[in-house]
Formats: C-alpha cells, sequence, structure tokens
C-alpha cells in the first residue's frame, strides 16, 4: 500500500507528534485493507478553529476531539488514473484531546492515536453514528488497529 499522509501542526502549542500521527494512520489504514493508492491530511490545529468547523460543518457551534472530512467515493471513476485516492482530511483540536486524556485517564500520546484511527475509520466510510451496530463494528475495529500499535482497550 502507497499512503501520503500531510501532517501539518499548525499551532505551536502541539508538541512533535507528527510522526507518531503518521505512524497510526498507517497502521489503520494497512488494517483495513483495500487501499493501494491513498492520501489523507491531517491538521493539529486548536479549539478555536475546530470550533468554527464544527459549527460550519455540522451545525455544532463548540468545539470537538476530531473532525473527519471525507471525500471517499468507491466509484470505479473516483480517481483519475495515476493519481492517488483522496480519501479526506481530520482536523484535531489540542485543547481538547488534552482535557480528554485527562478526563479519561490516558496518555495523551494514546488518546491522540485512538482518535487518528477513529478519524481514519470515518474516512473510509465507518459512521459510528448510524446505528448501534455500525458502532460496534467501528469500535471493534479501533480495539483491534490499536491492539497493533500496543494502546489498550479504550472502551474498558
Amino acid at each position: 500500500m502507497k499512503a501520503t499522509l500531510r501532517v501539518d501542526r499548525v499551532q505551536s502549542q502541539w508538541p512533535k507528534v507528527k510522526k507518531t500521527v503518521r505512524h497510526a494512520a498507517l497502521i489503520a489504514l494497512d488494517h483495513l485493507g483495500g487501499f493501494e493508492d491513498v492520501e489523507v491530511g491531517i491538521r493539529l490545529t486548536d479549539d478555536a478553529e475546530v470550533r468554527e468547523l464544527n459549527d460550519q460543518y455540522r451545525g455544532r457551534d463548540r468545539p470537538t476531539n476530531i473532525l473527519s472530512f471525507a471525500m471517499y467515493d468507491d466509484a470505479p471513476d473516483s480517481r483519475p488514473p495515476g493519481h492517488p485516492l483522496l480519501l479526506g482530511d481530520l482536523v484535531v483540536a489540542y485543547e481538547t484531546v488534552v482535557r480528554e486524556a485527562q478526563e479519561q485517564g490516558k496518555t495523551f500520546t494514546d488518546h491522540l492515536n485512538h482518535l487518528v484511527v477513529h478519524g481514519i475509520l470515518h474516512l473510509a466510510g465507518y459512521d459510528h453514528e448510524r446505528s448501534a451496530e455500525d458502532a460496534l463494528s467501528q469500535e471493534n475495529l479501533e480495539i483491534a488497529i490499536l491492539s497493533r500499535l500496543g494502546i489498550a482497550n479504550p472502551y474498558e
């Protein structure tokens, strides 16, 4: 599998996590399989930007931990020949990730990896908000992928 991952750390409060984020995304994509040549953008930003995007695109005027902007279309002609499949973009809010990690008793890095895996699954078409069955399916995939990253089940 060939994957192009653009990770942009646009807010200085973010620690140097580009390699960690890239690794989590690659493991998630590898676990899903079926993608030969993909591209994903990951923007590491702050609560203010995520709040604005969340309000603009989801009608929710509050920050959230991660937003997924899927571009994936599994139609055979969804990309020009010789170009990667654009899965989409993830936008991650630093302050929310820090706060949630502390509240949940997790390390910042483990929680960030979980969110990246969660976001990649959304870009690939998984949606835990459709039904309880879909939520369980996505949760089980997350647990399996996080296990490959050496991260314990976050749902226990």
